[in-house]
């Protein structure tokens, strides 16, 4: 059965999260997508693993895989003319061009969407910066880092009024993920609209933005109540709090009174919890410091499943923190079939995240693996683009492809 996607063409020019991750989800529907990589080199990723056995190795970098599924993967350097030509061929054949190109680099190359309108009139090319492609900070470069802190992420998971704990960021590329899935929506928009109104359009994404846009509705905390909210809010909520178990954290959350109630009758009534500094909950905020001494010695005596069942119980809303080797034993996860086992010729079989969605009748599914580096040449730039075997030999001889 064809995926929701199964119509719909795309090629991809992108390195690490932003423009792969975009691709992926649209590839993973059953989209068509066709990845070009720089000659010799290939995406970024490909060197920023996790490897097996932390061995580096191009075709076997974790991040590289799991963004590449579904896709053919094709070499070629657009910064040479003849490069460039070839993209061209591509995208007179495609719906979507999807890149993470930078403002400057677009600049240096030639890559506009007036140029590359002129090999296809109805094409959509979804545009991915750091920044976005105007304002001031359009041609500055950014890692993971720099636009997680710059959307605002960082500051939020900080605390001034905690000054022993610092902004943070979230491992691994989450601003660029977050990117490649506004535009992935926004690609998919762009799509519909060309099925009504029969002509593509130039989409922009910043990956800026799309992590500021996710930040809930901290925005309004300062001109509401002149607060600034973070890890913590402005005051502390008692009891909402990380706390360890013998083997691991759990995230206590007893706010309302019958859950306060609740919680104290699990942990066996204990007099102190009588105490007028607890009587409610405005006043357990303001006490927390104690509050907490009193709470951690009986937590930490206890398993995170143990605790957590007894709160479900009660209809208490605590909530293990779940470790990545929790989340890939989870017996719910695995009844769901949300972790997928891919094998590819190079890396073997490892599992993968799947999909947080399923479909009736037109399934999610990974048809094939990640790509080799130039595994793809042939089959794209000889069967389907017409190339010779001569052509092509000359190609990859000056670097081209």
């Amino acid at each position: 059965m064809a995926g929701a996607l199964s119509s719909l063409k795309i090629v991809e020019v992108g390195e690490m999260a932003s423009a792969p991750y975009c691709s992926k989800l649209l590839a993973d529907m059953g989209a068509e997508v066709v990845k070009v990589e720089r000659p010799g080199a290939g995406d970024r990723a490909r060197i920023r693993g996790p490897f097996p056995g932390d061995i580096p190795h191009p075709e076997k970098s974790g991040l590289f895989l799991y963004l590449n599924t579904n896709k053919r993967g094709v070499t070629l350097d657009i910064a040479q003319p003849e490069g460039f030509e070839i993209l061209e061929k591509l995208v007179a054949d495609a719906d979507v061009l999807v890149h993470n190109v930078t403002p400057p680099e677009m600049d240096r190359v030639g890559l506009t969407y007036e140029r590359m309108r002129r090999a296809n009139p109805k094409l959509i090319m979804t545009s991915i910066a750091p920044f976005g492609m105007s304002g001031p900070y359009r041609d500055y470069r950014a890692e993971d880092m720099t636009l997680w802190s710059a959307g605002g992420v960082s500051a939020l998971n900080g605390a001034p009024q905690f000054p022993q704990l610092p902004p943070l960021k979230a491992a691994g590329q989450q601003a660029g993920y977050q990117g490649g899935a506004h535009a992935a929506v926004a690609t998919m928009g762009a799509a519909f609209a060309a099925l009504r109104d029969g002509a593509g359009q130039h989409v922009e994404v910043s990956v800026q933005e799309s992590v500021a846009a996710i930040l809930e509705m901290t925005f309004e905390y300062w001109p509401y109540m002149k607060m600034i909210s973070t890890r913590w809010g402005q005051k502390p909520l008692a009891p909402v709090s990380p706390m360890l178990c013998k083997d691991g954290f759990i995230f206590l959350c007893c706010i309302e009174e019958h859950q306060w109630r609740s919680f104290v009758d699990i942990m066996g009534n204990p007099e102190w919890a009588n105490e007028e500094i607890f009587k409610d909950r405005l006043v357990r905020a303001v006490n927390w410091d104690a509050l907490k001494v009193l709470l951690e010695p009986w937590v930490s005596q206890q398993t995170v499943l143990g605790l957590y069942r007894m709160a479900q119980e009660r209809r208490v809303p605590f909530a293990p923190v779940s470790t990545m080797g929790d989340l890939l034993n989870s017996e719910h996860l695995k009844a769901r079939g949300f972790f997928a086992e891919i094998a590819q010729p190079v890396a073997g079989k490892h599992l993968y995240p799947g999909a947080p969605l399923k479909y009736e009748r037109t399934p999610w599914e990974i048809r094939r693996p990640a790509p080799t580096l130039g595994q793809h040449n042939q089959e794209v730039f000889g069967s389907q683009l017409g190339l010779s075997q001569a052509r092509l030999g000359e190609l990859k001889r000056k670097g081209v492809i």
